[in-house]
Order: C-alpha cells, then structure tokens, then sequence
C-alpha cells in the first residue's frame, strides 16, 4: 500500500456496531499530518445566535482541504467549530494552502477568528499519542473516518496553546481563495421529534471498553444507536424542511463567493428553484435525482463518528435523556469514562456536495444552540477533573 494512498486502499466496513473492534483500526503512516482546526471564542458567536456560521466555517475547512486534495484520500471529522484532516505528506502544502484561504476569509467575511495547525503524525506520536483509521462506509463512494489512539486530542491542545501551536501555525496572508465548490447550508434547522436533540462525546477511560459503552447507552434507549439507524438517522423525509429563499444562502454566499455575490446568489436561487421543481414533482431534472438523493441524504450524514471519542447525535425523550445522564455519570463517577453532552430543540445541518450525479455528498450533523463546541467543553473540564482526582490520590 502506498503511504500516499493509504486511506483510499484502506478496506471499508459498513457495520457500525464493529466500530469498538481495536484490532481492525490501521496506523496512520508516519510522514502524514494531523491537520486542525478551531475558531476561536467560537461560545461567544454561539451566544450572539452565530452558531450557524460558525458550523459553516467549520465545515468549509473539510471542503477546502477535499476540493483541492480529492476526498478518497482525506479522512477527517467535523467537530462543529472546527475539524480535524489527516493529509499524506505529498498533500500537505496544498492542504495548508487551501486551509490558510478559509483563515483568511473566516476573518474578512464571517468576522471569525479560525485557528489551524499543521502537525507532523510522527511528532504526535513522539508525545505519547496515536492516530489509527478504519474506514466507515455511509453509502457507495461516500466514508467517515473512524479514529482513535488520542493524537487528534493532542493536536486539539496543541492548536489552543499558543507557545505550542507556534511552529505548526497555518499562516498564509496573502493566501488565495479556498476551493469551496458544493458548499452548502440550505436546508432548515431539523426538529426534535421526541423532545431533544443531544449532541454527546463519550470515551473510555478504565476498564470497560467503547462496546461495552454503545451496549450501556443500548440499555439506556430501549435501542442500539449502533445498529438501529432507523432510530439514530436525523436526516429523514419527516424532518427536512425547505423554504425559499433558503434561510442559510446568505452564509453560502458570503463564503463561496466573496467579491461576487450577485453571481452567488444568482447560482443558489436557480438551483434552489430547481431542487423546488424536482422536490414537489419527483421529476429528475439534469443530474438530480430526488427518488435517489433522499434516500442518500439519510444515509449519508455524521450523526455517528469516532474521533478519539464516541461522538453521536441522538433525538431523545425526557426520559432516554435521563436515563443515559444516569448511566454517564456513574460511568464517571466509577472512573471508566469520560462524556459531555449538550441538549437542543433542533439540528442543524451543513451539506458538502461533491457531485451529485454519481451520488458523491456527505452532510454535517450537529446540535444547534452549540452542539459539539459545548458539548467538547464540558468533556473537557470533566477530563481535567478526573486527571486532578487521579494525580491527588497519587
């Protein structure tokens, strides 16, 4: 296998419940870099009702970095308020280039501070930490990355450290516009059909392992949110809302086509109208398919992912959501994991759409109100507390 292509030749599984199997996960090579992401102050945009675009810049780091590289080769997961890319070697100087234009565009169009970081896998390692990747398959030519081994939680504090993240800066001033091509967020925020929409983090810590942990949560829901997708999938028929205009264009706009936004939204609006035409007729019109695309859409979103923690975003009753606080916090208290969780009335959804015709699109899920962004950091400030309890019992 060659290390350049060794994430589109790495084989794919389409079992999430086989997501816990360590033995199946493969070594990032070496010469690869970790590449991060993260906005700054990104709870401040939240509490100013920014969440949207903050999910937009986060999601257009992953298109950026796709566009320019091509998306068999790039494993990544969407965190919300940033991402994080894993990019051979022969890549990275096109990765950061394409990376350094969303900094820059972040900043003079969403007035948005984005951070990202270049970090060698090798140096990652040298820090104690790993990065293994399996490969989950969604639907025909569309995969997560599914990664463990705590080096994207050491990029992460890498990135938010100032003295550290210094020489691994991705810092480019002059940088050219990023490739955002497919970049969309057109869809209305998606309802709680049950009562909430938790975005939850969760990882093991002691003596249980991650499938010991989907089975807990099982027990908890009254279902298998690792194989009943049909409980788990956020982005079905019932739950798609569109109006026209789009409510989200605006951000599309603003950051695909900077300097021509009468084209932009001269593009959306003539697309938007068609996808109308084809939604309400079932009629194909040029490469949209709407029979084929929505049974796709469905399949095709982030709702569960692993990336360095079990992240999943689930619509629970009140009394599946007490439940599993129950089973987190004596999970906690016990020592054998780690969680945070935030809870929302709705989802919201951001859509990168590689071509259409051959069925090429991957849907970002999260929470609304702060999802991820909140939910990371109350797993971190538990993940502190745990580490302070164990060093004081030293």
């Amino acid at each position: 296998m060659s290390a350049n292509e060794f994430y589109s030749e790495l084989p794919s599984f389409s079992d999430f419940s086989t997501v816990g199997d360590l033995a199946d996960y493969r070594p990032v090579p070496d010469d690869w870099y970790a590449l991060a992401t993260d906005i700054v102050r990104s709870s401040d945009a939240v509490a100013q009702g920014r969440y949207k675009e903050v999910n937009m810049v986060g999601a257009a780091t992953i298109a950026a970095v796709l566009n320019r590289i091509g998306s068999d080769r790039v494993p990544f997961v969407f965190g919300g308020d940033g991402a994080m890319l894993l990019v051979p070697k022969h890549d990275v100087k096109a990765a950061c280039e394409a990376l350094a234009g969303v900094v820059v565009l972040a900043r003079q169009v969403m007035e948005l501070e984005l951070r990202a970081a270049a970090i060698p896998v090798s140096h990652l390692r040298g820090l104690g930490g790993d990065v293994r990747v399996r490969k989950y398959r969604l639907s025909p030519g569309n995969h997560l990355a599914m990664i463990l081994g705590d080096g994207l939680a050491i990029a992460d504090h890498i990135l938010k450290d100032q003295e550290k993240s210094r020489q691994f800066a991705v810092s480019i001033p002059d940088a050219a516009l990023p490739p955002l091509d497919g970049l969309s967020c057109r869809w209305e925020p998606l309802p709680s059909q049950h009562g909430h929409i938790v975005s939850l983090i969760v990882k093991p810590v002691g003596r249980i392992p991650m499938q010991e942990i989907l089975k807990g949560l099982a027990d908890k829901l009254g279902y298998d949110p690792s194989t009943d997708d049909s409980r788990t999938r956020l982005a079905d028929k019932t739950r798609l809302r569109f109006r026209f205009p789009p409510t989200g264009t605006g951000h599309e706009v603003r950051l695909g086509s900077p300097g021509r936004h009468f084209r932009g939204w001269a593009k959306a609006m003539l697309e938007s109208v068609v996808f109308m035409i084809s939604h309400h007729t079932g009629w194909r019109i040029g490469p949209f398919d709407p029979k084929r695309y929505f049974p796709e859409l469905g399949l095709n979103t982030d709702h569960r992912k692993v990336g360095d923690s079990l992240q999943l975003v689930l619509d629970l009753t009140p009394e599946q959501l007490g439940n599993v606080e129950d089973y987190l916090k004596a999970g906690y208290e016990a020592g054998d994991l780690v969680y945070g969780l935030h809870v929302s009335a709705s989802a919201l959804m951001t859509c990168f759409v590689e071509d259409i015709s051959n069925s090429r699109h991957i849907h970002f899920v999260d929470g609304a109100d702060g999802g991820f962004s909140f939910a990371a950091a109350e797993f971190k400030k538990r993940q502190a507390e745990m580490t302070a309890k164990a060093a004081g019992q030293a």
